[in-house]
């Protein structure tokens, strides 16, 4: 199916974006059956030495179940489903995830960090959309001129891997040449923003920090009290912890006995993903997330955040449309 038109069949119009870590089978199920579009990263699916691969294992649960709740619920079908793939050179995975996405038929493919003509090829070749994330426009232009479907538009205020600009300008360049598939990442945490989104030229949302804090995730109890509890004041940029810019709690930054006001800059040909992440061991609690978290007051099933979203999202075109006071009651929420 077109990606436009599995936008038009979903719920509300959102990607849920691929958490490193905290993304995963139980997560993307709810996700879909809520009815966004569900992700996580390849390599989020770790086995170890001799055991079956844990990508074809995850991939097969989240088919099987997908397909009992489409046979028990053809009036609520759930959405489709993404794998992220990381296609960096250090990744060394890759080959073989792809063989495995190919083979299950993954019907949305995000790739990441580096665009490659023979990735898309492979998704294309069992009829998969690939959207590409980009954090500006010259991105953007060698992304589909290497055969992307669409883009993820990663502006400024996203969770983990993040680029600078402004939605604004991010969305506004790139509708002036690039008429297809677009997504917009950046603080979207609420259903106003995902209808801005769309106003501003996107075809839909792009949401991962809001869904750490779900019972789903993959996520230890600190990290997710963190979101609950923060703002987009308690986040820093920093290219320190993978070699790529990004967002970050600035409480786990400190909890690892740095000054987040005074970190150094790292370099780039540090990154590393050949074990998953280019992150060392000893700063595997410093975690990521984007500026929208102060609309996260609470740890709830997905499906629970996801019936907010859907009712926000509502609300918003009501008041576009003049069907209610544009003041909203904070008490009534």
């Amino acid at each position: 199916m077109p990606f436009r038109e599995t936008i038009k069949s979903l719920r509300i119009p959102v990607v849920g974006s691929p958490l490193f870590i905290i993304s995963n089978p139980d997560l993307v199920i709810a996700q879909c059956k809520s009815g966004i579009v569900g992700s996580f990263p390849a390599l989020n699916a770790r086995e170890k030495d001799g055991e079956p691969a844990m990508l074809e294992v995850w991939l097969k649960r989240i088919t099987e179940e997908l397909d009992r709740h489409n046979q028990a619920n053809p009036d609520r079908p759930a959405a489709p489903y993404a794998v992220n793939q990381i296609v960096h050179r250090t990744n060394k995975r890759l080959e073989r995830d792809l063989e495995i996405c190919v083979k299950w038929k993954v019907p949305v493919w995000i790739t990441s960090l580096g665009a490659r003509v023979e990735v898309n090829e492979a998704a294309h070749s069992v009829g998969a959309t690939v959207l590409h994330d980009v954090i500006n426009n010259t991105f953007a232009r060698k992304a589909i001129e290497k055969g992307a479907d669409g883009l993820v538009a990663v502006a400024a205020g996203a969770g983990g891997h993040a680029g600078r600009q402004s939605p604004f300008a991010l969305v506004q360049e790139i509708r002036q040449w690039f008429d297809g598939p677009l997504v917009l990442s950046g603080a979207i945490a609420r259903g106003d923003s995902v209808l801005a989104a769309l106003a501003m030229g996107a075809d839909a949302a792009y949401i991962g920090s809001a869904f750490i804090a779900t019972e789903e995730a993959n996520a230890v109890d600190g990290y997710k009290q963190m979101i609950v509890d923060g703002a987009a004041d308690d986040i820093v940029y920093s290219d320190l912890f993978t070699g790529v810019w990004g967002n970050y709690l600035k409480s786990s930054i400190s909890a690892a006995g740095m000054d987040p006001e005074n970190l150094p800059t790292s370099d780039p040909s540090a990154m590393n993903f050949g074990s998953g992440s280019s992150k060392p061991k000893s700063w595997s609690e410093i975690w990521g997330s984007g500026q929208g978290i102060g609309a996260v007051d609470r740890v709830v099933p997905a499906a629970v955040l996801i019936d907010r979203l859907a009712a926000e999202y509502a609300a918003a075109r009501r008041r576009l449309l003049g069907e209610e006071p544009a003041a909203r009651s904070v008490a009534a929420e």
